[in-house]
């Protein structure tokens, strides 16, 4: 597996040249980004890859000091278990 890349609005893992993991955001105004889908493939589910996109998109969230409005279900879905993603989620409270 190749180290995460980044491009602007997609961080993505690749393996043999084909796109295998990847999380998108989009600009959402007023310092926000919109964490709005992941995916990743079949065989490489369960293997923590999603979590390592979205702690990529994370570290990039807090270097930009933006915050992170989750609408794609597994970002919300982490997001609502509370702690690490606290300090860039834009619902926090």
């Amino acid at each position: 597996m190749e180290p995460i890349k980044h491009e602007e609005g997609i961080f993505y893992m690749e393996k043999d040249g084909q796109r295998v993991a990847e999380i998108t955001y989009a600009p959402a105004g007023d310092g926000k980004i919109n964490a709005n889908h992941t995916y990743v493939a079949n065989e490489l589910r369960g293997g923590g890859i999603a979590g390592q996109l979205l702690d990529a998109l994370a570290d990039y969230a807090r270097e930009e000091n933006l915050k992170i409005l989750p609408t794609c279900s597994y970002v919300v879905a982490e997001f609502s278990r509370g702690g690490k993603y606290d300090d860039v989620n834009a619902l926090a409270k």
